[in-house]
């Protein structure tokens, strides 16, 4: 197969197989991590609507589950608080009652939806947290026919995170709409958040080596094998067999967002999840995927739903702006 260069990509061999291997990423490293007495402890659990993949490196197992254990806590611990799909989450009842009165919420998720604020404003409202009306309408998993233009126009062009007031009362962070049509959904940035505090969780029991991956966020913590880069392989969204792409890094994030995984097609077109504010529609863009480095993952999340579609240029300037040091490390041609 061939990339949007014409280059062409490598097909996968048996080593490299062994992977983080739900999503997005492949990682070559991790077949080399026993040779020194060290072991390879990892586990996969469904959290925040994908999987949660854990790789850690180390010499004692017990630890290293443990480790893991704390690190998939705060991971279900940011999916009970900031999910949308529950009514008994903070964000859930911001959704029912914050159009009619301030609703308080935890710090970690005001600190998310400030963070999603100032991606918001930044992007001029590319990057708009407010979507969940729209999204709901939309409901790629299910429909097969796009929603009436009737019913998708009133949400289009209508700078929703403006309408959110984030203040607080009594010491503590409260939420509050000025416009009834906001329904927060923090998927393009919670995620994020989640594997940087799972990554947290095992810094603080010792761990120097490991891999968060969360449906296309991923962390790398530490070094690979003899102190270099974790490699990191961008599966092909048209064939997993292939590379789109590869990155190196050490003790950073790296997050893709695709219209290849959550879509239907109607008329010849693929709608995908990732919608335009300005239309309430998914964004029309010849990109297939973008994936970007950051220093933590929280900001590779947002970065990467911000800039995809985004002309380059407009890209780099929102990147400097929101997110210093991050790059675009691979950006690749929809084939539809």
């Amino acid at each position: 197969m061939a990339n949007a260069d014409g280059t062409r990509s490598p097909r996968l061999t048996r080593r490299e197989a062994l992977t983080l291997g739900i999503g997005a990423f492949v990682v070559a490293s991790l077949p080399l991590a026993a040779r020194r007495g060290r072991e390879l402890v990892r586990r996969a659990m469904p959290v925040m609507g994908t999987i949660a993949e854990l790789a850690v490196v180390g010499a004692d197992p017990p630890a290293a589950h443990a480790a893991i254990d704390a690190a998939l806590e705060e991971l279900r611990l940011v999916d009970r608080v900031m999910t949308r799909f529950s009514a008994a989450s903070e964000v859930g009842a911001a959704n029912r009652l914050a159009a009619t009165r301030p609703v308080p919420v935890s710090e970690a998720t005001a600190a998310v939806l400030r963070e999603a604020l100032a991606w918001a404003e930044a992007s001029d409202g590319a990057f708009d947290p407010c979507l969940g009306r729209a999204i709901r309408l939309w409901d790629v998993a299910h429909r097969r026919v796009p929603p009436p233009a009737g019913a998708v126009r009133p949400l289009a062009g209508r700078r929703l995170y403006a309408a959110v007031d984030l203040g607080a009362w009594r010491g503590r962070p409260v939420v509050r709409f000025t416009d009834a049509d906001v329904e927060l959904d923090l998927g393009g940035i919670a995620k994020g958040w989640g594997v940087d505090r799972a990554v947290e969780a095992l810094r603080a029991r010792g761990v120097t080596q490991a891999l968060v991956n969360v449906g296309g966020d991923l962390y790398a913590l530490g070094a690979a094998e003899d102190g270099a880069p974790w490699r990191i392989g961008i599966r092909s969204p048209a064939d997993p067999r292939h590379l789109a792409g590869e990155v190196e890094v050490r003790d950073a994030a790296v997050a893709t967002s695709g219209d290849y995984l959550q879509y239907f097609r109607h008329g010849g077109r693929r709608y995908h999840h990732l919608l335009d504010p300005a239309t309430g529609a998914p964004r029309a863009t010849p990109v297939h995927s973008v994936t970007v480095v950051a220093d933590t993952c929280l900001t590779a999340d947002a970065a990467a739903t911000a800039v995809f579609g985004m002309a380059p240029a407009r890209a780099g300037a929102l990147l400097r702006v929101r997110a210093a040091g991050a790059r675009i490390a691979s950006t690749l041609a929809s084939e539809a």
